[in-house]
């Protein structure tokens, strides 16, 4: 078994997409009038606007932390803070060892960017 596809709601997909294939630093491919997929090494992190895909329902955000393990941390930070939406100012390395840090997306989706070096899986 293997997680293949994570929605993320947005109520616009033009502004998500540029905002995701700019944060991640990622080309995506629009799939559907409301759907934007980016392939992360496997995983489809799939853009989802339901209006703009026919569906008669507005999106609610996600309510928990979606978190992406990256390369260059240093590298999506600076882009992420270029961005201006919620993010904190400064990677922290937290208590069990994985260096991050928090932001929203401009639609109230939590992420958290990882150091793909730092992962702690438990």
């Amino acid at each position: 078994m293997r997680l293949y596809r994570v929605i993320v709601p947005v109520p616009h997909i033009d502004q998500a997409a540029v905002y995701y294939e700019s944060l991640l630093g990622l080309p995506g491919k629009r799939v559907s009038s409301g759907r934007h997929y980016l392939d992360c090494e496997g995983t489809i992190l799939a853009l989802f606007s339901p209006r703009e895909d026919t569906d008669p329902f507005d999106p609610r955000s996600n309510q928990g932390h979606l978190y992406l393990a990256v390369d260059d941390l240093a590298a999506v930070h600076e882009r992420a803070l270029g961005l201006g939406h919620e993010v904190d100012e400064t990677i922290e390395t937290r208590p069990w060892g994985e260096r991050s840090f928090y932001l929203e997306d401009p639609f109230g989706n939590p992420l958290c960017m990882v150091d793909q070096n730092t992962l702690f899986t438990g």
